[in-house]
């Protein structure tokens, strides 16, 4: 085996912060906001997940790409996040169902990557300085114009993203003859939420991000979904007062990550940005209602204002977090319409939550049932 030697490379944070490693070999420099996942598997699932877009992400776990990559394992058609930092990178994989592998992916669609870096130092820097912006540069770029560069990124807070992934023309999910028929309102939606719905008897058409209520409705859906997405939520103005137009339909109502957010602005409640947020499949919630914990997959920046959300008076906590108390589920007492902040289609997993899609479609149907009688 030939040895050889890769180029180096840097990651810069918005504070001035350096920390070194290696290009895996595709050259450039990519901007964005640094954030830590704490998945020991599903790399793929995260790289494509669109919530992830314009977020360079550190991968905790240590090996990455050692099992390759699936085109069945996706949750977009492409790459969302903008940058990977990472300590040990696997040009060679060994799962037999893997179709390439990670480099290959990678070169294909552009993305920057780092490795060799000591993710253990840098998580531990973004624990207690915060989500920042950084740019991971391989191709040389002095400090002092990546400093210049990244001055001019904007931060996540008050950036709209969703408009960049959603889709632009209604597309349909699952079996025209199912049972029940939902529209989902796409602001970066998961795959793996669209197969949860179509494998209970659902027939979904997902719509843009902008899609009004009467587009929504012309469907004549059993039920509205709110999806997860990029980004502050509060920007989405046009989103959250169709969100108020499908909470008074009456119709059942299920929100998830950003979805959740919209929801609670459509009622009222404020949003925040995270110190640090949560992203990672081993997430500890309390289910309220049955008093049983849940470890969730998570995967936000943002989050409800817990002190407004208690002080309303048609809306309560379904889960919380067990690590900062912030909120992970809520509904309202005088519409068929809850919500979470973690993905209960979480892929690979933990599967605890999957019920809530369970609950959904019970809604759905105890709905239907009143409007026969």
């Amino acid at each position: 085996m030939k040895y050889t030697t890769r180029p180096q490379a840097l990651l810069l944070l918005a504070d001035g912060t350096i920390f070194y490693g290696k290009s895996i070999g595709i050259s450039g420099k990519t901007f964005g906001e640094v954030c830590f996942n704490t998945g020991m598997t599903g790399y793929q699932e995260i790289f494509t997940d669109p919530s992830y877009f314009g977020q360079i992400m550190v991968t905790t776990n240590p090996h990455i790409g050692n099992y390759g990559v699936n085109a069945e394992e996706v949750e977009s058609e492409k790459i969302m996040i903008s940058g990977l930092v990472c300590k040990n990178f696997s040009f060679n994989h060994s799962r037999p169902d893997s179709e390439s592998n990670l480099y290959d992916y990678f070169e294909k669609q552009n993305l920057i990557c780092i490795s060799d870096v000591d993710t253990r130092a840098l998580v531990s820097y973004i624990r207690d300085n915060g989500a920042q912006n950084a740019v991971i540069c391989t191709d040389g770029t002095s400090v002092e114009e990546l400093k210049e560069l990244l001055a001019k990124v904007p931060d996540m807070k008050g950036l709209e993203l969703a408009s960049t992934v959603s889709v632009t023309e209604p597309y349909f999910f699952g079996d025209e003859n199912a049972t029940y028929k939902i529209s989902a309102l796409d602001l970066g939606i998961k795959r793996n939420i669209l197969r949860n719905l179509a494998k209970r008897d659902c027939y979904i058409k997902v719509f843009p991000y902008n899609a009004t209520f009467e587009e929504l409705q012309s469907f004549n859906p059993d039920g509205y979904f709110l999806s997860n997405g990029p980004g502050d939520p509060e920007p989405l103005e046009g989103v959250i007062n169709v969100a108020k137009q499908i909470i008074n339909s009456d119709k059942p109502v299920f929100g998830i990550c950003l979805g959740h957010q919209i929801i609670g602005l459509a009622n009222g409640i404020s949003t925040y940005k995270m110190f640090n947020g949560h992203r990672g499949i081993n997430h500890p919630v309390m289910n309220v209602l049955t008093g049983k914990g849940e470890i969730t997959s998570q995967n936000h920046g943002f989050a409800v204002n817990r002190d407004e959300l208690e002080n309303h008076s048609d809306l309560e906590i379904t889960h919380y977090h067990l690590n900062d108390n912030t909120v992970a589920g809520m509904r309202m007492k005088s519409k068929s319409c809850f919500s979470v902040q973690y993905h209960p289609e979480a892929s690979p997993g933990p599967h605890d939550s999957s019920y809530l899609f369970d609950e959904f479609v019970a809604n759905i149907k105890k709905a239907k049932s009143l409007q026969t009688v």
